[in-house]
């Protein structure tokens, strides 16, 4: 019998994406502080709250104590600086103009967890998104059509957003949504899960 699959989110695209497996899961959310430390890196950072959030989940609930749970953290960095969700058309607005020509990082850690045996996969992606040089009325028509506000980067890849770029590179573009399938996948089959046999 397979055990339950947690997903550690409440982000719709993160449930979406998972759902592209095919398999079972339910969503908690888990409740820790997201604040960066001092001092702390980019990669140090999304590597700590991805496994912060899938320890906090078995603690928070006696519910979730035989299951395996699917946490992750990602940030968008430019020349090193981390960039969080805009929020409102004004600081959307602002990070696309300051991104307009550009290269922006984004680094997903993704944890996979069987909190029965305490046996975890922590992996680490990096993807690159070049975007062209973009106009005010772009960047003002994308976001009003789109309102890609509580999404990191002011964008929706899967959506108008990839009119914004001039290419992307990286190993699985799913990562770039928040949730890297490639890796989660290798992850499951080490715990005996694969989403290709029933």
């Amino acid at each position: 019998m397979q055990k339950r699959l947690i997903l550690g989110s409440s982000s719709p695209y993160r449930k979406a994406l998972l759902q592209r497996l095919n398999l079972e899961f339910e969503c908690f959310s888990p409740n820790i502080d997201e604040t960066q430390l001092i001092n702390e890196t980019p990669l140090a950072m999304v590597k700590r709250l991805a496994t912060l959030k899938a320890q906090a989940i078995t603690e928070q609930s006696t519910s979730f104590k035989n299951c395996i749970i699917i946490t992750s953290d990602q940030v968008a960095c430019l020349e090193g600086q981390i960039l969080g969700k805009p929020l409102t058309q004004e600081k959307a607005i602002a990070q696309l103009t300051l991104f307009s020509g550009k290269k922006v990082n984004f680094i997903t850690s993704l944890n996979v967890l069987d909190n029965s045996s305490g046996q975890s996969h922590l992996t680490t992606s990096e993807y690159s998104v070049y975007f062209r040089g973009l106009t005010q009325t772009e960047i003002k028509g994308y976001i009003e059509i789109e309102q890609p506000l509580d999404c990191a980067g002011s964008f929706k890849c899967e959506g108008l957003g990839v009119a914004l770029f001039e290419k992307m590179e990286g190993n699985d573009p799913n990562s770039l949504i928040g949730l890297p399938l490639i890796e989660l996948c290798q992850s499951l089959r080490a715990l005996g899960i694969n989403p290709l046999i029933n």
